[in-house]
């Protein structure tokens, strides 16, 4: 199944990687992992992109025209304006996709995509933002949700635990986006991941379109609505502090919010540059996978102020790029805010965010790789030594055996000769072992 379409073009293969296949969980959001997604989706150019789910208009455009391959879920609309409903099939929708037998799989997930099955000499990458909230950290997941639901996730979590560590025991590699996901999928598969940094993907030297806000003097917190992401505590600790105003990007208002907070739940990148170039910092209190709002703001010359905890530990220098709240608590954020300077060195600010460049991301990504390809192919030529080294000995012991009597040596094979006259043997291009030692009459001979 196809959510776009495209013309022919060239197929990129990197060295020894063959051609690649990027998975990705869903395009239904325009979200952190969508967008490393789609720099990977750009910079590599694969053969295939396979989704689950795809709603163009509600995601991000890749720069160039990719055909999208999608699962069975995708013709439900309901559940591509908010795929956590199908989260009881997802793992079986990726699961019937067909498998990918040559090259390498780059899955992009959080949950799902890692699903994907590879056949042959097919190796698997799994670059992962977080595993499977759902399963491993329910209390985050569960924060927004009814009773219902968390109800249902207490029954299935057993069974789709299991299915989730399958998946993962499937992959040559796992790459992790930040030291703290690493110990979550330590703590998750028993695998030491390897550490690579997203990349910052939204171009800091892009058009620029202003906002209509009621002050010139703001805080940015960038995020969708998930219980995780703490927004409502923000919302607190600004109400507390009339004099300072938050601007809140992806995520609806609610009914009785204090009034120096203003909610702009769809925003263009371009709107999105203006408010961190004009913004005093972005704020978060956010358990983070990694944290690529810091350095997106960072990238416009804007310092950050957020927890100190999670992915951030890894995405912020802290006293360079920005400052750390040390707790998720609006008395906490309070403190943070009223000691935040005001004079910050923009310039190093900016420079701590080229570190995080896609270039240095897809060049370190393809490294890791290579050596999976390599280790895979490895591995599979001392398969094959050790069975020729088994056979060699069990052909050996059976000879010692016979020599010593132990073992009766076998029959010599029965030709047409031996045969009474008039009996013929059917033979065939491949002759079965059956018909060379000489089948039951029934079956094998003629008169």
């Amino acid at each position: 199944m196809s959510a776009q379409t495209t013309s022919p073009r060239r197929r990129t293969q990197v060295n020894d990687l063959g051609p690649i296949t990027v998975a990705h969980d869903y395009f239904t959001q325009r979200g952190g992992a969508e967008r490393v997604a789609c720099a990977l989706v750009d910079s590599l150019d694969p053969e295939r992109v396979v989704t689950a789910l795809h709603e163009a208009d509600a995601t991000f455009a890749f720069a160039r025209r990719h055909e999208v391959e999608t699962t069975i879920l995708q013709p439900f609309r309901r559940l591509r304006s908010d795929p956590r409903l199908a989260f009881l099939a997802l793992p079986f929708a990726w699961r019937l996709l067909a498998p990918v037998t040559r090259g390498t799989v780059i899955c992009s997930s959080s949950g799902w995509s890692h699903y994907l099955r590879i056949r042959g000499d097919a190796t698997k990458v799994v670059y992962c933002h977080n595993p499977a909230r759902w399963l491993y950290q329910p209390e985050d997941y569960v924060k927004d949700r009814s009773l219902f639901v968390r109800a249902v996730l207490s029954l299935v979590r057993p069974l789709l635990t299991r299915l989730d560590r399958a998946a993962a025991r499937s992959a040559d590699v796992y790459v992790a986006n930040s030291h703290s996901v690493a110990d979550r999928i330590q703590g998750a598969y028993g695998v030491t991941a390897m550490v690579i940094p997203p990349p910052i993907s939204l171009d800091s030297t892009g058009a620029q379109r202003p906002v209509v806000l009621p002050t010139e003097r703001f805080f940015l917190t960038v995020g969708r609505e998930r219980g995780y992401k703490n927004t409502g505590v923000l919302a607190a600790a600004f109400a507390q502090m009339p004099q300072e105003h938050l601007v809140v990007v992806g995520a609806e208002a609610t009914d009785g919010g204090p009034g120096n907070v203003s909610y702009l739940p769809h925003v263009s990148d371009s709107e999105l540059r203006w408010l961190y170039r004009h913004a005093r910092a972005l704020v978060s209190v956010s358990n983070e996978d990694f944290g690529l709002t810091p350095l997106e703001a960072n990238a416009m010359g804007t310092p950050a102020l957020v927890l100190r905890a999670g992915g951030f530990l890894d995405s912020l220098a802290e006293g360079v790029s920005g400052l750390f709240i040390e707790e998720s608590t609006p008395g906490s954020v309070v403190r943070a805010v009223k000691a935040f300077p005001t004079d910050w060195d923009h310039l190093a600010v900016r420079r701590h965010a080229d570190q995080f460049s896609v270039e240095n991301f897809t060049r370190r990504l393809l490294s890791a790789a290579s050596m999976a390809r390599t280790e895979r192919a490895a591995g599979a030529a001392q398969r094959i030594r050790h069975a020729a080294r088994r056979s060699t000995l069990r052909s050996g012991r059976v000879a010692t055996a016979m020599h010593f009597g132990f073992v009766a040596p076998l029959p010599a094979p029965r030709t047409a000769s031996a045969l009474p006259r008039g009996h013929r043997v059917h033979t065939s291009d491949a002759p079965s072992a059956a018909e060379e030692w000489g089948p039951p009459p029934t079956t094998s001979i003629r008169a």
